[in-house]
């Protein structure tokens, strides 16, 4: 079963099908491959123009990696990535040469996670931001400072700041900077890696509304990496759930929110601190330690962690269903648990 957006009426701009990406492990003189750390496996979803889907799970869960190669900032090992073009012609990116890529990079951005290392500091901001605009044909230079210009000014920065550098500026103004720069290329899909999660508190609010408030005014979809429950739940219209390099659980994110069909999921969300001790929280210590991808469990990957896990769970991995419209879940039981309260 695809994780396909059955109770929207919307194109899907993107479609990620059974995508896998493995990375060899080496050993010996002559680096034989003696294995490999499954860090996508089997994964699919898609992605609706205008909305935001926010990507979650634990460190070291694949979330990155599946970010990376939707960019093909590295090659997946198999599936596809089925990108819609302006023009509605559907490519598959995966299949794609570098050759071939570069005229469909302008649509496809990407905000950084870290906004002190993803500006060159040798760098004015003019060149920064303008790079991306040089690289794809503008090379008028009255024309990239205007554009840029209006890029700083659509952020929230003054377009006077377009000839200092990057160390003249905080965190957040960095991060606005990074934005604007995604942003230069007109494009259709922006892939945001936990782009506030290295930012103040205070500030995180600020970039959030910011990027809400662009994506009304210049219709943009989103891809939103990120390990922060509160900041997936405030900024997006549906959410996924990966653990071990799998997709476990997707749904509206008020859905997912108020009733979460996998017991993993429940465990997440158990384990964000409640500002009030009167709050009962329950159990939220998950038992074990996250297996590895180089050596994942059989049968369901969470199985040594969940408290509801049968001798069929550990012998029959479950496949990625749709119990009710819209609402994906990877768990044999997912029909018959209450997790409102389990954890």
């Amino acid at each position: 079963m695809t994780a396909s957006h059955s109770v929207d009426t919307k194109q899907p701009l993107l479609q990620i099908r059974d995508l896998r990406k493995f990375f060899p492990i080496t050993a010996g003189v002559f680096n034989k491959t003696v294995g490999h750390v499954r860090a996508v496996d089997d994964v699919s979803f898609d992605v609706f123009e205008g909305e935001t889907l926010g990507l979650v799970g634990e460190s070291g869960c694949g979330k990155t990696t599946t970010s990376r190669c939707i960019l093909r900032a590295v090659d997946p090992t198999s599936g596809q990535i089925l990108f819609r073009r302006k023009n509605d012609e559907i490519v598959d990116l995966a299949k794609l040469t570098r050759e071939e890529l570069q005229p469909l990079r302008a649509e496809i951005q990407m905000i950084f996670q870290d906004p002190f290392g993803s500006l060159n500091p040798r760098m004015t901001l003019f060149d920064n931001v303008g790079e991306p605009l040089l690289v794809n044909g503008m090379t008028n230079r009255a024309e990239r400072t205007d554009r840029v210009a209006d890029l700083l000014k659509l952020v929230g920065l003054r377009p006077e700041f377009m000839h200092r550098f990057p160390h003249a500026f905080s965190g957040g103004q960095r991060q606005r900077i990074g934005i604007a720069r995604a942003l230069s290329t007109n494009p259709r899909l922006v892939v945001a890696d936990e782009p506030v999660s290295a930012l103040d508190v205070s500030v995180q609010a600020q970039v959030l509304n910011l990027l809400l408030e662009l994506q009304k005014r210049l219709g943009l979809t989103f891809l939103f990496v990120a390990h922060d429950l509160s900041v997936v739940r405030h900024i997006s219209d549906r959410v996924a759930v990966m653990y071990v390099g799998q997709l476990v659980e997707l749904a509206p994110t008020k859905t997912l929110f108020s009733r979460p069909r996998h017991p993993y999921t429940s465990a997440l969300m158990r384990a964000v601190p409640v500002p009030d001790p009167r709050i009962p929280v329950g159990e939220v210590t998950l038992k074990g330690e996250v297996p590895s991808p180089a050596n994942p469990p059989t049968g369901c990957y969470f199985h040594p962690r969940c408290r509801f896990a049968t001798d069929r769970c550990k012998v029959e991995a479950p496949a990625l269903r749709e119990p009710t419209p819209g609402h994906f879940v990877r768990c044999h039981f997912a029909d018959e648990l209450d997790l409102t309260t389990a954890f």
